[in-house]
């Protein structure tokens, strides 16, 4: 199989014009299906480009779940198409070297790239572009507990390797201390997620809902989510407000399962994925999260930049850097988040909380330059 015959077979562009004379920013992510992840490289890539930068974004695979800005250059690179070769390791070196041609001929040479979630981090670790960093956007040491969980493997030493070689960035100062401890690479700092307040206003009149007052909570159903305890817990409280869902995933049929035995179903309603969850999010009386673990919680962000209250876990990183005290419950706790869930439907101001100007995109685009400039 030749290099050549792979190029053919795997480029693919969606691209605008852009000038040559500006410099380059290149973000590298798996796909752009509907999550967190997603939405926040989508929301930098528009941080960059208000700084003056020409952005670009490259994905692996042709999901898309999201509006995509005619301000950005975006990329396709299947890396599927690369399955026949033996091993994953040898795979992904191979892979980066694809890339790397690839960029430096239809991009340009970036002045900084950055690599979102496990397979564009595993591919990046082999590319020779300049100024490559890791974002790290989760609490690693509770991803290698679930996967153990599950039966998976997850080598630290391995994982230390891969990200030793750039710096890391991490997206809550809890990310990062948790990060640092578990694999023991301290070329790390801390830069938040982005979060486009005035675009998420915009985008809240785009519609109006068709629920008058409730209770939301928007994320994927899987296991980090922990939808259990806030089906459990909602069952206790005096339900005077109806609790919507906003998501999909690998254990959504088992949450109706369990809302259907706990005689719920007039009360909890799931909706689906929404690529748009603003108007839902702006005309609850509160948000309410369950997490086991969260980078960031960026939905939370999102909540307090429409002026929604929020109930969350007190996560090992990520909602505690958001919120105070009053708002987070100890994680697990299906009776103290009952309690505040009863107290926030009958006076939701209790929780009211501000949004921080300085997660605004240019903000954090400012940062990422900032330390490319001082690392690069």
């Amino acid at each position: 199989m030749s290099y050549n015959y792979f190029c053919k077979r795997s480029n693919t562009t969606e691209k605008k014009e852009h000038s040559n004379s500006k410099e380059k920013v290149l973000l590298v992510i798996n796909c752009l299906q509907g999550g967190g992840a997603e939405r926040s490289v989508l929301t930098l890539g528009q941080g960059f480009h208000e700084l003056g930068y020409d952005v670009h974004i490259l994905r692996f695979k042709s999901r898309v779940a999201y509006e995509l800005s005619n301000d950005i250059s975006y990329h396709q690179l299947d890396l599927n198409d690369y399955n026949s070769i033996p091993t994953k390791r040898l795979r992904y070196w191979y892979f980066a070297k694809v890339l790397d041609r690839y960029v430096r001929k239809e991009i340009g040479t970036p002045i900084l790239t950055l690599a979102n979630l496990d397979k564009a981090d595993m591919v990046l670790r082999h590319s020779s572009l300049p100024n490559i960093a890791h974002v790290i956007r989760n609490t690693i040491s509770k991803k290698i507990e679930l996967f153990r969980s599950q039966g998976k493997k997850a080598n630290d030493k391995r994982l230390s390797n891969i990200y030793s070689r750039h710096p890391c960035i991490c997206i809550s100062k809890g990310v990062e201390k948790d990060f640092q401890a578990t694999l023991g690479v301290t070329n790390t700092t801390t830069i938040y997620n982005p979060i486009d307040q005035r675009q998420i206003v915009q985008s809240a009149l785009e519609f109006e809902p068709e629920f008058d007052s409730y209770i939301i909570h928007v994320g994927s159903f899987k296991t980090q989510k922990a939808h259990e305890v806030l089906i459990r817990s909602y069952a206790k409280t005096r339900k005077t407000l109806p609790l919507l869902f906003l998501g999909e995933g690998v254990l959504l049929e088992s949450m109706k399962e369990l809302v259907t035995s706990l005689d719920l179903e007039n009360r909890v309603h799931f909706l689906g994925f929404q690529k748009n969850p603003y108007p839902y999010i702006q005309k609850a009386q509160f948000m309410v999260l369950s997490s086991v673990f969260e980078g960031f919680g960026r939905v939370i962000a999102e909540s307090l930049a429409l002026g929604t209250p929020v109930i969350s876990t007190d996560c090992p990183s990520g909602p505690s850097e958001l919120l105070p005290p009053h708002n987070l419950v100890p994680v697990g706790d299906v009776d103290t988040l009952a309690k505040k869930m009863d107290e926030a439907m009958e006076n939701a101001d209790t929780y009211q909380s501000s949004f921080d100007m300085e997660l605004l995109p240019i903000n954090i685009a400012q940062q990422y330059i900032d330390f490319m400039r001082t690392n690069g």
